[in-house]
């Protein structure tokens, strides 16, 4: 029956209570920040890790039809503009999204920030990983057709994440707006309040916030996936990647009362099916890990050697692995290239929604 529950589609929205079944929840521990230079005590009165993302990048897409265009395209409904109170401009609104193939695989990853509306001109930020900005801009392009948009790079702003010291300061943040100014975005991380904010600056400085200190952008990574959130084509190859199995709806990722797009109907039948029989868990490997890593697709094993799900990709011993739900509850390993064997433990994250059994 517990893994029954694993099989269903999620429960919408961030309120949900934590799962009711879990092989071994993700802890809510502090981050390490061990390997970075520039870290410190979080006694030192630092109450913020500031993590540069230079694998991440912005495009600008701008113009009258610039928000239908993007709804045609987009897996979610796009932000609603913040509320203005006429002293100072509306705050930035995020949310998280896919593009999808017409076969309805996952082809880019984003964060959507919908900017301040200047003379009534929406004008949208799209996040995405830095190696696929191309063919990004591509397929833009490929279904611009004869729309008033115009997208074009944004290399002035960088993108960090900010991650607090202590989980019960994530909502402490009335001095980081403060700090904030015209020229900076600073929002919730969209995916999961696990994540943190996201901030987008002009300023090249080491600590780009008060009471903030330079993290090593591999504890970042790693936090990540121990949340069991993907991020950029190393997680979701382009292609391959099912956004549903994915968990793009845990993530807030997907509406699916929107209009029509790209790739909804295969999204649109899974759901309704209430069938995911697969699902990106956060995996941990026990025992020695080869010096070249885990190969990305790599198969997962039970013990009696039946094909549990593939390794998808991971830094160090954390990562995730595309597994069969009903296969989680016992021994895992993986079979590394030299013919050992690695063992892996895997863990259900307590942020994901509670599914009725």
């Amino acid at each position: 029956m517990a893994a029954a529950a694993l099989l269903r589609g999620a429960a919408q929205g961030r309120g949900s209570r934590a799962w009711r079944w879990r092989l071994r929840a993700t802890p809510k521990r502090r981050l390490a920040h061990g390997s970075s230079r520039h870290g410190g005590d979080p006694a030192d009165g630092a109450a913020w890790a500031c993590f540069p993302l230079g694998e991440r990048t912005l495009l600008r897409v701008r113009g009258p039809d610039s928000a239908p265009f993007l709804l045609g395209l987009l897996t979610n409904e796009l932000p609603l503009p913040g509320p203005a109170d006429g002293a100072t401009p509306p705050p930035t609104r995020a949310g998280y999204a896919h593009f999808l193939n017409i076969q309805g695989r996952t082809l880019y990853d984003v964060i959507v920030y919908r900017l301040p509306e200047h003379s009534q001109v929406p004008a949208f930020l799209l996040e995405c990983d830095s190696a696929v900005l191309g063919a990004l801009q591509t397929h833009l392009a490929l279904y611009r057709i004869r729309r008033k948009v115009v997208v074009e790079l944004c290399p002035e702003l960088r993108v960090w994440a900010l991650l607090p010291d202590r989980p019960e300061e994530v909502c402490g943040v009335a001095p980081l707006r403060e700090w904030t100014d015209r020229t900076s975005v600073l929002t919730p991380d969209p995916r999961t309040a696990r994540m943190g904010w996201r901030l987008l600056v002009r300023d090249e400085g080491l600590v780009p916030v008060p009471r903030g200190r330079l993290g090593d952008p591999r504890d970042y990574h790693r936090h990540r996936y121990q949340q069991g959130v993907p991020e950029g084509v190393r997680d979701l190859p382009p292609g391959v990647a099912l956004p549903l199995e994915s968990n793009l709806a845990f993530m807030n990722g997907v509406s699916f009362t929107k209009g029509c797009y790209i790739g909804q109907e295969l999204t649109a039948r899974t759901h309704h099916m209430g069938v995911i029989r697969k699902r990106l868990f956060p995996v941990q490997l026990l025992g020695p890990v080869p010096e070249d890593g885990i190969a990305l697709g790599a198969p997962v094993l039970t013990e009696s050697g039946q094909a549990a799900g593939k390794y998808r990709a991971g830094q160090g011993d954390v990562g995730l692995a595309l597994l069969r739900a009903e296969k989680i509850k016992g021994p895992l390993h993986i079979r590394t290239s030299n013919s050992s064997l690695v063992a892996l433990t895997v863990s259900v994250p307590d942020w994901w929604p509670t599914v009725a059994k």
